[in-house]
């Protein structure tokens, strides 16, 4: 099968596409035709081994010190199940499934073996393409605004990064829990972020984020750029401040007022996102779709720092 490899830490043109052998399923396993895969900030920062201040050692013991313990990248895909393993039941070939592979990772290429309990099924009203893309921002946007904030009626959101992949349902998520959003973003993308249903757009390369006099119920950065001191002052008397992307310090520091950490993978969570997709009331936005031939295309895009929503490949 045809596979996205990185031999060694770097920039997107070290990823090369070539024939490796396909995984075979073990017992509780099955094996995915991978119709559509997305390329996230996460698979960026591994290829790049750009992680987080603080992070850098425990990274490097995990992911590979000197080279990529897993030179297969990719863990948000849709695609069909092709063949199960003798204890899988439930699943079966033929099946529109989609998934999220966790440390494993695996799924820039043309099959992927993974355990079936991390499988849901894919709605017929939702296409590969969308799946793969809600949900690497979407379970993050959900873990945060849902478990960690608390999210309801009346609340009041800012979210920081709001047109990009976890901003985007972030906005919409908050929209649908019914709190009302401000997002901030570029000029370029305050249409899209307003379609999504933010009801103001704070263009922040015109305004200082600190100038503005509101203060909100809940905040959350998925850029990285704002600090516990910092994003405190955003919030209101009792205020949560969320941080999706934190480096060791802030994630230890993180208590009372403020979340980070890790999101779980959970199955529930994946098929609540794919409901509301299929119904019509989550958008999944797409800044481009490559072919697997394009892999150095795609993360040289996500590089940039500014797509919209989310980047996916075909393989």
């Amino acid at each position: 099968m045809r596979a996205a490899v990185i031999d060694r830490y770097g920039v997107p043109e070290l990823v090369r596409v070539t024939e490796v052998p396909r995984p075979e399923p073990r017992a509780n396993e099955a094996l995915v035709r991978v119709v559509a895969v997305a390329v996230t900030s996460a698979d960026s920062r591994i290829r790049g081994a750009r992680f987080p201040r603080g992070f850098a050692i425990p990274a490097r013991l995990l992911f590979g010190i000197r080279r990529p313990r897993r030179p297969i990248l990719g863990s948000a895909f849709s695609g069909v199940v092709e063949s199960v393993g003798l204890k899988v039941a439930g699943f079966a070939p033929g099946d529109e499934v989609c998934a999220m592979t966790g440390m494993a990772m695996g799924a820039h290429a043309e099959y992927v073996a993974l355990p079936a309990t991390k499988l849901a099924r894919k709605p017929a009203a939702v296409t590969h393409e969308n799946a793969a893309g809600v949900l690497f921002g979407g379970t993050t946007a959900l873990h945060f605004l849902q478990d960690k904030a608390r999210v309801g009626p009346g609340t009041s959101v800012l979210v920081n990064g709001a047109s990009g992949a976890i901003g985007t349902n972030a906005v919409q998520l908050a929209r649908h829990f019914g709190a009302t959003v401000t997002g901030v973003t570029s000029a370029a993308n305050a249409e899209l972020v307003t379609s999504l249903g933010a009801e103001r757009v704070i263009d922040y390369t015109t305004t200082d984020l600190f100038s503005v006099s509101e203060r909100f119920d809940v905040v959350l950065d998925t850029v990285g750029n704002l600090s516990i001191t910092s994003g405190r002052r955003l919030l209101s008397p009792n205020g949560k401040l969320l941080l999706a992307v934190a480096n060791l310090g802030e994630t230890i520091r993180a208590v009372g007022n403020v979340a980070a950490g890790v999101t779980p993978e959970r199955v529930a969570d994946v098929e609540f996102l794919l409901r509301l997709v299929a119904d019509g009331q989550l958008t999944v936005v797409h800044d481009q779709i490559f072919d697997l031939a394009d892999m150095v295309l795609a993360y040289q895009r996500v590089d940039g720092g500014h797509k919209r929503g989310n980047v996916v490949v075909r393989p």
